[in-house]
């Protein structure tokens, strides 16, 4: 497997360390995977296609969130009933996603990127973080939360994000969680999540496993440290910081599917 990973040379190496460093942080930061990352930079520095940046994503994400996990947990930010549930649900949704990603164009996975970074722009706009916010689990609240994890399974599949992304503005939202306890139970429900999903996607040949490999275990380094700066920053200052890396993000990726449809078609 070193190999391989010299053969593409020094360049390729970088990319992925520096995608790995930066996907960490943030995944420690903000309680994602790190895909909204890892896939617009795969496909904008590592000319990786969408469905291969988006299956090599859920890979990435598995070690980076288990050590989030880890350094949330040792605060005790971190619900495990209320991840198990959302992982229920999750781990099938995530499959139904990876038959969507061998499914779909090119083109409408760019487009369909776009739109979902755009809609959590907005919903990071809308969230107002507590600290002092309590989940409290009824029979209803548990049956949301596995349907909300049926949802974040589909994306994770299909897309490459670990789920975070849905799940920590819902937690925080509909649940009444704390920002930090969304946090940490959503990287726990990723892990299982983005497995099911990885699973899926190495059967349709989605996965460039040594390139996921390489960006996991850098981006493990790194997450520890996000999620100390999380557990010091004003929320309101994180989203905000988080938002204005998305809009570069979508803005980019925006400018590469106009180019894409406006290919001729062979």
């Amino acid at each position: 497997m070193i190999g391989a990973l010299s053969a593409r040379g020094p360049r390729v190496i970088v990319v992925f360390v520096a995608i790995g460093l930066l996907s960490g942080f943030l995944s420690g930061l903000f309680g994602v995977g790190g895909g909204t990352v890892i896939v617009p930079l795969l496909v904008m520095l590592a000319a990786f296609g969408q469905k291969l940046a988006s299956g090599t994503s859920s890979a990435a994400i598995i070690p980076t969130a288990a050590v989030g996990v880890i350094a949330y947990a040792a605060n005790g930010d971190v619900d495990w009933i209320a991840a198990l549930l959302l992982a229920a649900g999750a781990v099938v949704g995530a499959q139904v996603g990876t038959r969507l990603l061998h499914r779909l164009s090119e083109p409408v996975l760019r487009w369909f990127f776009v739109g979902f970074l755009i809609v959590v722009m907005i919903s990071l706009f809308v969230i107002i973080p507590s600290r002092d916010a309590e989940l409290v689990l009824t029979f209803w609240a548990g049956a949301a939360l596995v349907l909300t994890g049926l949802v974040t399974g589909v994306l994770s599949g299909l897309i490459g994000v670990g789920g975070g992304i849905v799940v920590v503005p819902v937690l925080i939202l509909l649940f009444g969680a704390s920002d930090l306890v969304a946090k940490g139970t959503s990287l726990l429900m990723m892990i299982p999540t983005t497995m099911s999903g990885t699973i899926g996607n190495i059967r349709h040949k989605n996965v460039d496993l040594v390139a996921g490999l390489c960006i996991g275990v850098t981006a493990c380094v790194t997450a520890p440290l996000g999620t100390l700066v999380a557990n010091v920053i004003d929320p309101q200052v994180a989203n905000i910081l988080f938002v204005i890396f998305l809009v570069v993000i979508t803005a980019q990726m925006t400018q590469r599917a106009i180019r894409a449809s406006r290919k001729p078609k062979e």
